[in-house]
């Protein structure tokens, strides 16, 4: 019965960490609060513009053509981190296919700055 005990010892610790960290965080915004707020401090914060009235208003494409390519080529990348961990154990094989993964990349990036998706003019 204590071997049993001390097997799960390490996951009560971590959820005791995890409840006290999380009650940290919901409690320390009432401690740390503003105590005398003025309308500057109050006043919405959006990329250093004033917020407007409308919330239909249109934005320009580019933002969404950014965001969309920086997440594209954010999750092509990630799928360097396991190969690189692998790399002695996938051989040739390997190797040749992520160089096909990394030329595809590559035209599609290439494509994307003839387009002048990449420009901001």
């Amino acid at each position: 019965m204590t071997n049993l005990l001390a097997d799960y010892l390490p996951l009560v610790i971590f959820i005791g960490v995890a409840l006290v960290i999380g009650l940290a965080l919901l409690v320390a915004p009432f401690i740390v609060a503003y105590s005398r707020p003025d309308t500057e401090k109050l006043s919405a914060y959006e990329c250093g513009f004033n917020a407007f009235d409308d919330a239909r208003m249109k934005f320009d494409v580019r933002f969404y053509l950014v965001a969309i390519l920086f997440i594209i080529f954010d999750l092509e990348v990630a799928f360097l981190f396991p190969w690189a961990i692998t790399f002695g154990k996938l051989g040739w094989f390997g190797f040749g296919s992520m160089m096909i993964f990394l030329g595809v990349l590559t035209v599609g990036f290439v494509y994307e700055w003839k387009k002048g998706a990449l420009e901001w003019d």
